[in-house]
Protein backbone atom coordinates (compact mmCIF):
# COMPACT_ATOMS: atom_id res chain seq x y z
CA UNK A 1 0.00 0.00 0.00
CA UNK A 2 1.29 3.84 -1.01
CA UNK A 3 0.38 5.89 1.73
CA UNK A 4 1.71 9.85 1.59
CA UNK A 5 1.27 12.66 4.02
CA UNK A 6 -0.77 15.85 2.12
CA UNK A 7 -1.81 18.36 3.78
CA UNK A 8 -5.44 19.53 3.41
CA UNK A 9 -7.40 22.96 2.55
CA UNK A 10 -8.45 23.08 6.45
CA UNK A 11 -5.04 23.32 8.03
CA UNK A 12 -4.72 19.14 8.32
CA UNK A 13 -2.72 16.03 7.74
CA UNK A 14 -4.29 13.35 5.57
CA UNK A 15 -2.81 9.96 5.10
CA UNK A 16 -3.74 9.63 1.02
CA UNK A 17 -3.44 6.00 -0.40
CA UNK A 18 -2.83 6.38 -4.17
CA UNK A 19 -3.75 4.28 -6.48
CA UNK A 20 -2.63 1.89 -9.54
CA UNK A 21 -1.01 3.65 -12.15
CA UNK A 22 -3.05 3.08 -15.69
CA UNK A 23 -1.09 1.34 -18.31
CA UNK A 24 -0.65 3.18 -21.55
CA UNK A 25 -0.42 1.66 -25.13
CA UNK A 26 2.06 4.24 -27.40
CA UNK A 27 3.55 4.33 -30.12
CA UNK A 28 6.95 4.97 -31.85
CA UNK A 29 7.19 8.21 -33.91
CA UNK A 30 5.31 9.00 -36.94
CA UNK A 31 2.14 6.71 -35.95
CA UNK A 32 0.20 9.50 -35.02
CA UNK A 33 -2.86 11.19 -36.88
CA UNK A 34 -1.53 14.77 -35.17
CA UNK A 35 1.81 16.48 -34.77
CA UNK A 36 2.75 16.21 -31.40
CA UNK A 37 5.61 18.48 -30.31
CA UNK A 38 5.90 18.22 -26.21
CA UNK A 39 7.82 21.47 -24.90
CA UNK A 40 10.35 19.92 -22.97
CA UNK A 41 11.55 21.34 -19.45
CA UNK A 42 15.28 21.01 -18.49
CA UNK A 43 16.61 19.43 -15.10
CA UNK A 44 18.82 21.96 -12.66
CA UNK A 45 21.88 20.57 -11.35
CA UNK A 46 21.71 20.45 -7.59
CA UNK A 47 25.22 19.74 -7.09
CA UNK A 48 26.76 23.05 -8.71
CA UNK A 49 28.08 25.61 -6.64
CA UNK A 50 26.20 28.78 -7.98
CA UNK A 51 23.71 31.72 -7.69
CA UNK A 52 20.27 30.02 -8.94
CA UNK A 53 18.41 33.37 -9.59
CA UNK A 54 21.84 34.58 -11.21
CA UNK A 55 23.40 31.13 -12.57
CA UNK A 56 22.48 28.13 -14.77
CA UNK A 57 23.61 25.14 -14.09
CA UNK A 58 22.03 21.99 -15.84
CA UNK A 59 22.26 18.21 -15.68
CA UNK A 60 23.15 17.65 -19.08
CA UNK A 61 23.01 13.78 -18.97
CA UNK A 62 19.51 13.85 -17.20
CA UNK A 63 18.00 16.78 -19.39
CA UNK A 64 18.70 15.00 -22.79
CA UNK A 65 17.57 11.57 -21.54
CA UNK A 66 14.14 13.08 -20.60
CA UNK A 67 14.24 13.91 -24.55
CA UNK A 68 14.88 10.40 -25.10
CA UNK A 69 12.22 9.50 -22.76
CA UNK A 70 9.60 11.77 -25.39
CA UNK A 71 11.00 10.65 -28.39
CA UNK A 72 10.60 7.18 -27.31
CA UNK A 73 7.12 7.79 -27.31
CA UNK A 74 6.77 9.05 -29.95
CA UNK A 75 6.45 12.51 -29.42
CA UNK A 76 8.52 15.65 -30.98
CA UNK A 77 10.46 17.87 -28.89
CA UNK A 78 9.95 21.60 -29.00
CA UNK A 79 13.06 22.67 -27.51
CA UNK A 80 14.13 25.52 -25.62
CA UNK A 81 10.85 27.16 -24.86
CA UNK A 82 9.11 28.77 -21.79
CA UNK A 83 8.32 25.06 -20.76
CA UNK A 84 12.56 24.96 -20.31
CA UNK A 85 12.26 28.43 -18.34
CA UNK A 86 13.98 30.42 -21.02
CA UNK A 87 13.70 33.78 -19.92
CA UNK A 88 12.72 32.81 -15.95
CA UNK A 89 16.27 31.30 -15.52
CA UNK A 90 17.65 29.37 -18.61
CA UNK A 91 19.60 32.39 -20.60
CA UNK A 92 20.19 32.17 -23.95
CA UNK A 93 23.78 31.01 -24.01
CA UNK A 94 22.34 27.97 -21.98
CA UNK A 95 19.37 27.41 -24.48
CA UNK A 96 21.76 27.51 -27.49
CA UNK A 97 23.65 24.47 -25.63
CA UNK A 98 20.54 22.62 -25.07
CA UNK A 99 19.81 23.11 -28.55
CA UNK A 100 22.86 21.91 -30.06
CA UNK A 101 22.41 18.65 -27.61
CA UNK A 102 19.39 17.48 -28.34
CA UNK A 103 19.53 18.49 -32.44
CA UNK A 104 22.75 15.80 -31.42
CA UNK A 105 20.86 13.15 -29.46
CA UNK A 106 18.42 13.47 -31.89
CA UNK A 107 20.19 12.00 -34.61
CA UNK A 108 20.08 8.52 -32.72
CA UNK A 109 16.13 8.42 -33.62
CA UNK A 110 16.46 9.08 -37.07
CA UNK A 111 14.29 11.09 -38.89
CA UNK A 112 11.01 10.53 -37.11
CA UNK A 113 12.23 12.28 -34.20
CA UNK A 114 10.86 15.79 -34.33
CA UNK A 115 12.52 18.44 -32.99
CA UNK A 116 12.07 22.23 -33.19
CA UNK A 117 13.62 25.27 -30.92
CA UNK A 118 12.80 28.48 -29.73
CA UNK A 119 14.48 31.67 -31.49
CA UNK A 120 14.05 34.83 -30.02
CA UNK A 121 15.26 38.01 -28.92
CA UNK A 122 15.65 37.13 -24.97
CA UNK A 123 19.32 37.71 -25.01
CA UNK A 124 18.55 41.63 -25.44
CA UNK A 125 16.65 43.78 -22.80
CA UNK A 126 13.20 44.65 -23.48
CA UNK A 127 13.64 48.72 -23.51
CA UNK A 128 10.97 51.16 -25.09
CA UNK A 129 13.94 53.04 -27.19
CA UNK A 130 15.08 50.29 -28.97
CA UNK A 131 14.64 50.27 -32.62
CA UNK A 132 12.89 47.65 -35.14
CA UNK A 133 16.47 47.33 -36.44
CA UNK A 134 17.48 46.32 -33.08
CA UNK A 135 14.85 43.52 -32.69
CA UNK A 136 15.31 42.53 -35.92
CA UNK A 137 19.11 41.77 -35.08
CA UNK A 138 18.30 40.04 -32.04
CA UNK A 139 16.37 37.61 -34.20
CA UNK A 140 18.45 37.32 -37.04
CA UNK A 141 21.56 36.03 -34.46
CA UNK A 142 19.49 33.42 -32.82
CA UNK A 143 17.85 32.18 -35.98
CA UNK A 144 20.79 31.75 -37.09
CA UNK A 145 22.71 30.16 -34.68
CA UNK A 146 19.54 27.38 -34.62
CA UNK A 147 20.05 26.88 -37.91
CA UNK A 148 23.85 26.81 -37.66
CA UNK A 149 23.17 23.85 -35.30
CA UNK A 150 20.99 21.51 -38.09
CA UNK A 151 17.61 22.89 -36.15
CA UNK A 152 14.50 24.02 -37.19
CA UNK A 153 12.81 27.69 -35.93
CA UNK A 154 10.37 28.62 -33.69
CA UNK A 155 10.23 31.93 -33.86
CA UNK A 156 8.93 32.77 -30.52
CA UNK A 157 7.36 35.90 -29.20
CA UNK A 158 9.73 39.20 -28.49
CA UNK A 159 9.74 40.86 -25.16
CA UNK A 160 11.95 43.63 -26.69
CA UNK A 161 9.52 43.43 -29.89
CA UNK A 162 6.54 44.18 -27.25
CA UNK A 163 8.50 46.86 -25.67
CA UNK A 164 9.75 48.96 -28.15
CA UNK A 165 6.93 48.48 -30.86
CA UNK A 166 5.02 51.71 -31.68
CA UNK A 167 2.07 50.66 -34.06
CA UNK A 168 1.52 47.19 -35.76
CA UNK A 169 3.62 47.77 -38.66
CA UNK A 170 6.86 47.33 -36.25
CA UNK A 171 5.67 43.71 -35.93
CA UNK A 172 4.58 43.13 -39.66
CA UNK A 173 8.26 44.81 -40.24
CA UNK A 174 10.16 42.78 -38.26
CA UNK A 175 8.55 39.53 -39.03
CA UNK A 176 8.93 40.25 -42.80
CA UNK A 177 12.48 40.74 -42.25
CA UNK A 178 13.22 37.35 -40.21
CA UNK A 179 10.61 35.24 -42.47
CA UNK A 180 12.29 36.55 -45.33
CA UNK A 181 15.83 34.69 -44.29
CA UNK A 182 14.98 31.48 -42.66
CA UNK A 183 16.08 28.31 -44.50
CA UNK A 184 13.28 26.27 -43.77
CA UNK A 185 9.34 27.11 -42.73
CA UNK A 186 8.92 27.92 -38.79
CA UNK A 187 6.74 27.62 -36.07
CA UNK A 188 5.35 30.83 -34.85
CA UNK A 189 4.81 31.15 -31.69
CA UNK A 190 1.90 34.39 -30.13
CA UNK A 191 2.37 33.37 -26.06
CA UNK A 192 -0.71 35.14 -24.11
CA UNK A 193 0.19 37.57 -21.36
CA UNK A 194 -1.27 34.66 -18.85
CA UNK A 195 1.98 32.87 -19.37
CA UNK A 196 4.35 36.32 -19.99
CA UNK A 197 2.67 39.04 -18.69
CA UNK A 198 5.93 40.80 -20.43
CA UNK A 199 3.68 40.06 -23.80
CA UNK A 200 0.53 41.67 -22.82
CA UNK A 201 -0.85 44.05 -26.22
CA UNK A 202 1.59 41.44 -28.40
CA UNK A 203 0.77 42.27 -32.35
CA UNK A 204 -0.08 45.87 -31.07
CA UNK A 205 -3.49 45.14 -29.68
CA UNK A 206 -4.74 44.47 -26.32
CA UNK A 207 -7.76 43.09 -27.19
CA UNK A 208 -7.04 39.65 -28.66
CA UNK A 209 -9.31 39.25 -31.33
CA UNK A 210 -7.75 42.77 -33.19
CA UNK A 211 -4.48 41.85 -32.02
CA UNK A 212 -5.51 38.18 -34.19
CA UNK A 213 -6.27 40.15 -37.45
CA UNK A 214 -2.81 42.16 -37.39
CA UNK A 215 -1.09 38.18 -36.78
CA UNK A 216 -2.83 36.85 -39.28
CA UNK A 217 -1.70 39.52 -42.23
CA UNK A 218 1.50 38.47 -41.22
CA UNK A 219 0.45 34.86 -41.71
CA UNK A 220 -0.91 35.80 -45.16
CA UNK A 221 1.68 37.51 -46.36
CA UNK A 222 4.36 35.04 -45.49
CA UNK A 223 3.39 31.91 -46.10
CA UNK A 224 5.80 30.28 -47.68
CA UNK A 225 8.43 30.50 -44.56
CA UNK A 226 5.51 29.49 -42.07
CA UNK A 227 4.66 25.96 -40.82
CA UNK A 228 2.08 26.93 -38.47
CA UNK A 229 1.18 29.31 -35.73
CA UNK A 230 1.01 28.03 -31.86
CA UNK A 231 -1.30 30.76 -29.59
CA UNK A 232 -1.34 29.73 -26.25
CA UNK A 233 -4.02 32.58 -24.72
CA UNK A 234 -6.39 29.55 -22.88
CA UNK A 235 -9.13 30.62 -25.04
CA UNK A 236 -10.81 27.23 -27.29
CA UNK A 237 -13.38 29.39 -29.03
CA UNK A 238 -10.29 32.59 -30.01
CA UNK A 239 -8.31 29.38 -31.06
CA UNK A 240 -11.19 27.73 -33.26
CA UNK A 241 -11.74 31.21 -34.92
CA UNK A 242 -8.58 32.02 -35.74
CA UNK A 243 -7.90 28.11 -36.74
CA UNK A 244 -10.87 28.54 -39.36
CA UNK A 245 -9.35 31.66 -40.69
CA UNK A 246 -5.05 30.66 -41.94
CA UNK A 247 -4.27 30.87 -44.65
CA UNK A 248 -3.93 27.60 -46.91
CA UNK A 249 -1.14 25.17 -45.60
CA UNK A 250 -0.59 27.28 -42.16
CA UNK A 251 -0.94 24.41 -39.25
CA UNK A 252 -2.67 25.41 -35.88
CA UNK A 253 -0.79 24.50 -33.13
CA UNK A 254 -2.58 24.41 -30.15
CA UNK A 255 -1.18 25.82 -26.76
CA UNK A 256 -4.27 25.26 -25.08
CA UNK A 257 -3.42 23.82 -22.00
CA UNK A 258 -6.85 23.32 -20.74
CA UNK A 259 -8.92 22.63 -23.26
CA UNK A 260 -6.29 20.32 -25.72
CA UNK A 261 -8.02 17.25 -26.07
CA UNK A 262 -11.34 18.59 -28.14
CA UNK A 263 -8.88 21.27 -29.76
CA UNK A 264 -6.90 18.09 -30.86
CA UNK A 265 -9.86 16.20 -32.00
CA UNK A 266 -11.25 18.82 -34.09
CA UNK A 267 -14.52 19.32 -35.64
CA UNK A 268 -15.85 19.47 -39.56
CA UNK A 269 -14.12 22.39 -40.30
CA UNK A 270 -10.70 21.39 -39.30
CA UNK A 271 -8.30 20.22 -36.26
CA UNK A 272 -5.27 21.64 -34.15
CA UNK A 273 -1.85 19.64 -34.36
CA UNK A 274 -0.23 20.04 -30.53
CA UNK A 275 2.76 22.08 -29.04
CA UNK A 276 2.00 21.55 -25.09
CA UNK A 277 3.73 22.10 -21.98
CA UNK A 278 1.34 19.85 -20.49
CA UNK A 279 2.40 17.21 -22.66
CA UNK A 280 5.90 17.21 -20.83
CA UNK A 281 3.67 16.25 -17.50
CA UNK A 282 1.39 13.84 -19.25
CA UNK A 283 3.66 12.30 -21.87
CA UNK A 284 2.09 8.91 -21.73
CA UNK A 285 -1.31 9.60 -21.77
CA UNK A 286 -0.76 11.70 -24.48
CA UNK A 287 1.09 9.11 -26.65
CA UNK A 288 -1.52 6.43 -25.73
CA UNK A 289 -4.63 8.89 -27.14
CA UNK A 290 -2.98 9.91 -30.19
CA UNK A 291 -2.21 6.18 -31.25
CA UNK A 292 -5.70 5.50 -30.12
CA UNK A 293 -6.95 8.43 -32.44
CA UNK A 294 -4.90 6.96 -34.75
CA UNK A 295 -6.56 3.59 -34.60
CA UNK A 296 -9.53 5.25 -34.77
CA UNK A 297 -10.89 4.88 -31.49
CA UNK A 298 -11.77 8.39 -30.76
CA UNK A 299 -13.75 7.18 -27.14
CA UNK A 300 -10.66 5.60 -26.27
CA UNK A 301 -8.73 9.41 -27.24
CA UNK A 302 -11.23 11.57 -25.23
CA UNK A 303 -11.05 8.52 -22.55
CA UNK A 304 -7.60 8.48 -21.68
CA UNK A 305 -7.10 12.76 -22.06
CA UNK A 306 -10.21 13.50 -20.26
CA UNK A 307 -8.81 12.58 -16.30
CA UNK A 308 -5.47 14.43 -17.77
CA UNK A 309 -7.17 17.92 -18.27
CA UNK A 310 -8.05 18.74 -14.33
CA UNK A 311 -4.30 17.89 -13.56
CA UNK A 312 -3.36 19.94 -16.39
CA UNK A 313 -5.57 23.21 -15.07
CA UNK A 314 -4.55 22.59 -11.98
CA UNK A 315 -0.62 22.78 -13.08
CA UNK A 316 -1.32 25.90 -15.47
CA UNK A 317 -3.61 27.79 -13.20
CA UNK A 318 -2.85 32.05 -12.17
CA UNK A 319 -0.15 32.83 -12.12
CA UNK A 320 -0.21 30.48 -15.10
CA UNK A 321 3.40 31.60 -15.70
CA UNK A 322 4.62 28.88 -12.69
CA UNK A 323 3.31 25.98 -13.91
CA UNK A 324 7.09 25.08 -15.20
CA UNK A 325 7.01 23.73 -11.37
CA UNK A 326 4.40 21.87 -11.26
CA UNK A 327 6.18 19.83 -14.66
CA UNK A 328 9.40 19.47 -12.64
CA UNK A 329 7.37 17.92 -9.61
CA UNK A 330 5.56 15.38 -12.39
CA UNK A 331 8.84 14.33 -13.82
CA UNK A 332 10.38 14.37 -9.98
CA UNK A 333 7.16 11.87 -9.09
CA UNK A 334 7.56 9.81 -11.67
CA UNK A 335 11.71 9.16 -11.25
CA UNK A 336 13.15 11.13 -14.56
CA UNK A 337 15.21 13.29 -12.17
CA UNK A 338 16.34 12.56 -8.72
CA UNK A 339 15.79 15.99 -7.40
CA UNK A 340 12.86 18.84 -7.19
CA UNK A 341 15.13 22.09 -7.86
CA UNK A 342 14.80 23.85 -11.15
CA UNK A 343 16.71 26.62 -12.77
CA UNK A 344 16.01 30.25 -10.74
CA UNK A 345 14.78 28.07 -7.83
CA UNK A 346 11.53 28.28 -9.32
CA UNK A 347 10.61 24.76 -7.24
CA UNK A 348 9.61 27.82 -4.76
CA UNK A 349 6.64 29.06 -6.80
CA UNK A 350 4.06 27.28 -6.05
CA UNK A 351 2.76 25.87 -2.07
CA UNK A 352 2.61 22.30 -0.27
CA UNK A 353 -1.23 22.79 -0.89
CA UNK A 354 -1.13 23.07 -4.57
CA UNK A 355 1.76 20.23 -5.34
CA UNK A 356 -0.28 17.89 -2.67
CA UNK A 357 -3.18 18.69 -5.00
CA UNK A 358 -1.24 18.30 -8.00
CA UNK A 359 -0.30 14.57 -6.47
CA UNK A 360 -3.67 13.99 -5.96
CA UNK A 361 -4.71 14.31 -9.47
CA UNK A 362 -1.63 12.59 -11.07
CA UNK A 363 -2.85 9.44 -9.04
CA UNK A 364 -6.14 10.05 -10.61
CA UNK A 365 -5.42 10.00 -13.77
CA UNK A 366 -3.27 6.93 -13.86
CA UNK A 367 -0.38 9.00 -14.31
CA UNK A 368 2.03 7.71 -11.21
CA UNK A 369 4.24 5.04 -12.82
CA UNK A 370 5.95 3.65 -9.27
CA UNK A 371 2.84 4.86 -6.38
CA UNK A 372 4.89 3.38 -3.54
CA UNK A 373 8.16 5.79 -5.04
CA UNK A 374 6.16 9.00 -5.82
CA UNK A 375 4.70 8.96 -2.27
CA UNK A 376 8.35 8.36 -0.91
CA UNK A 377 9.15 11.23 -3.03
CA UNK A 378 6.58 13.29 -2.22
CA UNK A 379 7.01 12.61 1.29
CA UNK A 380 10.10 14.16 1.49
CA UNK A 381 9.19 17.27 -0.65
CA UNK A 382 6.07 17.39 2.23
CA UNK A 383 8.70 16.93 5.03
CA UNK A 384 10.85 19.58 3.87
CA UNK A 385 7.69 22.08 4.51
CA UNK A 386 6.95 20.73 7.72
CA UNK A 387 4.57 18.29 7.12
CA UNK A 388 4.39 14.81 8.24
CA UNK A 389 7.04 15.31 10.24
Amino acid sequence: MAVVSLPTADGGVEEYEAGEPLEFVTSAAGAFPRIAYSAAHVVSDPYADCDPWLETAIDWDATIEYRRHLWSLGMGVAEAMDTAQRGMGLDWPTSLELIKRSVDAAKDFGEGALIASGAGTDHIAPDPSLTVDDIIAAYEEQCAAVEAAGGRIILMASRALAAAAKTPDDYAKVYARVLGQVKEPVIIHWLGEMFDPALAGYWGDEDHLKAMDVCLDVLADNTDKIDGIKISLLDDQKEIAMRRRLPDGVRMYTGDDFNYPDLIAGDDQGYSDALLGIFDAIAPAASAALTAMGQGNLQRYHDILAPTVPLSRHIFKAPTRFYKTGVVFMAYLNGHQDHFTMVGGQQSTRSALHLAELFRLADKAGLLADPEEACARADIIMAAHGIGV
